[in-house]
């Protein structure tokens, strides 16, 4: 009976130390931001047309928004100049990897709104990874 007990305390130890090294390893992989700048030239038609179409195949493709600001509407906080010229608008996207928003970005869906967007604003883009 003793026997049984132990076998079973391995086991569930076991199950705990691998369920602890997945976690871990989970938490190494960093992530991927995706950080545009948008030269908006018609606040109102880009806010009505574009960026709730943008916003939402973002959200669709898994994508949390860390920051919306600027003009034009739709979520967006005012930007504060600390030093230089701001944007009109910035986002800042958090992504699980660089596949995941290369994907996204060159899907049928974010490029036909890419197509409305590029009539209203210029964009300027660029990702990084984030700390461990």
């Amino acid at each position: 009976m003793k026997t049984q007990y132990a076998i079973g305390l391995a086991i569930i130890s076991a199950m705990g130390s691998a369920a602890l090294v997945q976690g871990l390893q989970a938490q190494g992989k960093p992530t991927l931001y995706l950080i545009t700048e948008i030269d908006v030239t018609d606040p109102d038609k880009y806010a009505q047309e574009f960026a709730p179409k943008a916003q939402a195949t973002i959200r669709a493709a898994g994508a949390k928004f860390i920051v919306i600001g600027g003009i034009a509407g739709v979520g967006a906080k005012p930007v504060h100049a600390m030093d230089g010229t701001p944007p009109k608008r910035i986002t800042v996207q958090a992504w699980e990897s660089m596949e995941a928003m290369k994907k996204w970005y060159e899907s049928e869906a974010y490029q036909s709104a890419l197509k409305i967007g590029k009539q209203y604003a210029t964009f300027r883009r660029y990702a990084v990874e984030g700390q461990q």
